[in-house]
């Protein structure tokens, strides 16, 4: 048994059912922030432009947007009703960290800048949920009970 494997059993082993309710809204607010960017499209441009770390052209920036978006949609919908949690949030960590290190913390560590504090704490969520899963009200584990009553 591998190290990845030895961490998904002990994370089965100890859910918490009230953590469901905060993998829920951690799903909901990653998917309207995936609303917020595609709603939102030349703010979020003018942002990454103006952070230009990588030398971005207005094409590529768009691109980037536009795929950030759809993960945050499809992973956000994804922790929220349960299913493939450990993967939809592996997905999303890459997208917090670029957040974290490029875009928001070029703005400081003040305790003004809540964009940086709520991409940190939704990186902690997504790192705690990767090991943990979905727990047990989610798709995944009615799947399973599905499964074992065929069996």
């Amino acid at each position: 048994m591998n190290v990845i494997h030895k961490i998904e059993h002990w994370g089965d082993m100890h859910r918490a059912k009230w953590l469901d309710i905060v993998r829920i809204a951690l799903g909901l607010l990653i998917f309207f922030k995936g609303i917020a960017l595609i709603s939102n499209n030349a703010a979020s441009q003018e942002l990454l432009l103006q952070n230009n770390v990588y030398g971005f052209s207005g094409l590529m920036a768009s691109l980037a947007i536009h795929i950030v978006a759809f993960v945050h949609l499809v992973g956000g919908l994804l922790i929220t009703i349960g299913l493939v949690t450990r993967f939809a949030a592996v997905i999303q960590i890459p997208i917090l960290l670029c957040a974290i290190f490029f875009v928001n913390i070029s703005r400081g560590f003040s305790m003004l800048n809540s964009e940086l504090w709520l991409s940190v704490i939704v990186l902690l969520l997504l790192i705690l949920f990767w090991v943990v899963g979905s727990g047990p009200f989610s798709t995944d584990t009615s799947m399973k009970r599905r499964a074992r009553v065929k069996d």
